[in-house]
């Protein structure tokens, strides 16, 4: 799995890109076959009536199948937690439709009907 790590508008410290790694290597149990993941992390901007507000965002490359996920908070943690929160519903989705088409594909092998 290749990983590339990027942080916008702010400065990429050890620790922040460790966290994300950590994030990232937590992946692999939730689905097996990651080709690639691209991380982004930063502040948009300074926002008048909310202060700061951090995003950070992965779009992960499986075979046939490219998610993208987006987050926003107060806090670059746990925003990076919410994408990879997010990511495993996503995750989730993806097997089951991947199920649905393995069992289609048996049955039509068998010559099930229905």
């Amino acid at each position: 799995m290749k990983v590339n790590i990027q942080a916008t508008n702010m400065e990429m410290t050890d620790a922040l890109k460790a966290y994300a790694q950590e994030r990232v290597d937590s992946l692999q149990k939730f689905f097996d076959n990651i080709q690639q993941v691209d991380v982004d992390f930063g502040m948009d901007n300074h926002h008048h009536l909310k202060g700061k507000v951090f995003y950070a965002e992965m779009k992960v490359m499986v075979p046939g199948k490219n998610l993208y996920v987006r987050k926003d908070a107060e806090d670059l943690y746990k925003a990076i937690d919410k994408v990879k929160d997010h990511l495993k519903v996503e995750f989730d989705k993806l097997k089951g439709k991947m199920r649905q088409i393995d069992k289609k594909g048996l049955r039509d092998n068998k010559g099930y009907q229905g």
